[in-house]
């Protein structure tokens, strides 16, 4: 019998954090996909197996929840050369699109097709039937929509089967995930819980566990505002807006190919460009280190200007806040401007978190501190019912 395995996904837009088990495994993969044929060209089919899965991610995904149903995707690094590769676009909902669905079911298979986990689930031949306790999440507008139950049903609604094609190790395998249960939580709850509380739900922030909150979580395609009062989001003070750092990281990469005529190519490559640790914004022309500053510094300006109208407008409306966090890929993209504005104007009480993998991460983590909980809860009880079934069977 299949035991179920717990996954905390965090379909972002830029990419997709995924941690399993008992924190021993986790994946990031980009968020980004490419239809394709059956069979892609291989230069050296003999030496497939020996490359890492994750650079040649070749699947065909048949899913009742998907509308185009049994396609076949070049997914993750492996769609990022493709012309047709597609990102999701600013103004979609992420529960009601078939990328996010397709990024969760490969970002699952890929962890139940490993050697590691043939103890968990049942396997024969090249079928696996693996079993899944997910915690996942959604903007916090979409959630105050009533979405998060759509997509909830839409998971729970049937097997979903991944078939690896062309990749490496794993070709010719076919995973056919179910869930045992699916849990969605609002993203700016999820933050909130990341900030105060470790693994087991323990308050670790005591400082922050009983004042009044800002989240700001600043993704690619939206930005969430969470209030946060009394250790709950305050739902009537939950915003969620259609401005993210997508469209401005593809106006930079435009202009670069403008100017530079560099292609980049995807969001990514801004992202790492952006944000590496030496020689950021610049990049290689023609073999020569040139800097880009003049066209990420005026882009990213003007986004962070719009970013930071948003926390005083909230901040306005909730004037007895006492700090305001910045969370979210799009936050460590903009910390630098963000922090010049307000040190500039208003001088408000915000923070960032330094360790950029802790940002990036934090969606993930909560998702998985909440599915945790609720995992050893419903262990508890089911230890509970079976010591009241003697007692209630003798009477």
């Amino acid at each position: 019998m299949n035991i179920t395995r717990i996954a905390a996904v965090d379909v972002g837009n830029d990419s997709i954090k995924a941690i399993f088990g008992e924190l021993e495994y986790e994946l990031n993969i980009p968020n980004i996909m490419a239809r394709d044929t059956e069979d892609r060209p291989v230069i050296g089919i003999e030496e497939l197996d020996d490359k890492n899965p994750l650079d040649g991610i070749h699947v065909r995904v048949h899913s009742p929840s998907l509308m185009d149903n049994n396609a076949i995707y070049r997914v993750g690094h492996l769609a990022t050369k493709n012309t047709n590769a597609t990102e999701l676009d600013p103004g979609s909902s992420k529960s009601e699109e078939d990328q996010t669905l397709v990024m969760l079911f490969t970002t699952l298979a890929l962890d139940a097709v490993r050697d590691e986990n043939k103890k968990y689930f049942k396997r024969s031949g090249n079928i696996i039937d693996a079993s899944y306790t997910l915690g996942t999440g959604l903007p916090l507008r979409e959630v105050k929509e009533g979405k998060d139950a759509e997509y909830r049903a839409r998971l729970l609604g049937g097997v979903h089967q991944v078939e690896f094609l062309v990749t490496p190790k794993y070709q010719g395998i076919k995973v056919n995930l179910k869930f045992d249960e699916v849990k969605v939580y609002p993203e700016g709850f999820a933050a909130y819980i990341n900030l105060v509380m470790d693994n087991h739900l323990n308050i670790i922030n005591k400082d922050l566990i009983d004042k009044k909150i800002i989240i700001q979580d600043i993704g690619g395609l939206s930005t969430d505002i969470a209030v946060i009062k009394n250790r709950n989001v305050d739902d009537d003070k939950a915003q969620g807006f259609h401005l993210g750092v997508s469209e401005s990281l593809e106006m930079i990469r435009e202009e670069i190919r403008k100017k530079h005529g560099v292609e980049l190519d995807s969001r990514r490559d801004v992202v790492e460009i952006l944000t590496k640790k030496h020689d950021r914004n610049h990049i290689m022309v023609k073999g020569s280190r040139t800097s880009v500053h003049d066209i990420t510094d005026r882009i990213l300006l003007e986004l962070a200007k719009k970013q930071y109208r948003l926390l005083r407008n909230t901040w306005q409306r909730n004037s007895q806040t006492e700090i305001c966090y910045f969370v979210g890929g799009g936050a460590n993209v903009l910390k630098d401007y963000l922090k010049t504005i307000n040190n500039n104007l208003d001088g408000y009480n915000i923070d960032f978190f330094e360790d950029e993998k802790e940002s990036i991460w934090m969606m993930a983590n909560a998702y998985y501190k909440l599915i945790k909980d609720y995992v050893r809860k419903e262990e508890k009880q089911r230890k509970q019912d079976e010591v009241k079934k003697p007692a209630n069977a003798a009477k």
